[in-house]
């Protein structure tokens, strides 16, 4: 059923995302590419989750998404007969689920910009660099 959901339409959209963000994660971890890749191209402070890297905020707002799209398809269609409407609720659910991601995401990236803030603090110089 877990399996079933996750690859069912439409939370299969946030299961593509899933992989997109997992693989960006894993260049990172082997350096191939830097955190800070998208800085430049996207700004989030319109949409509420400025503060840290545009991968990190992304990246919290995909996973929130999916596990959302998920327990949302899998817990009410365990309860409720499936039919007609579960085809109306599914839309629904990804749509809730997708904003409630949004929302939990602004609320995370408030304590997380402390620990990996957007832009780098100023750099204090040291004594070897003043005498250079």
């Amino acid at each position: 059923m877990f399996v079933e959901a996750a690859t069912g339409f439409p939370v299969l959209l946030f299961t593509a995302a899933l992989v997109v963000v997992v693989c960006f994660w894993l260049l990172v971890a082997l350096g191939v590419t830097a955190l800070d890749s998208f800085d430049a191209d996207v700004e989030l402070d319109g949409w509420g989750m400025g503060g840290v890297p545009v991968a990190v905020a992304l990246s919290l707002l995909t996973v929130l998404a999916w596990f959302l799209g998920v327990g949302g398809r899998v817990l009410p269609f365990a309860l409720a007969p499936s039919g007609a409407m579960s085809w109306v609720l599914r839309p629904l659910v990804s749509a809730a689920a997708l904003l409630a991601a949004w929302r939990l995401t602004c609320l995370f990236v408030r304590p997380l910009h402390k620990v990996c803030p957007d832009e780098p603090g100023p750099v204090h110089a040291t004594a070897d660099d003043r005498t250079a």
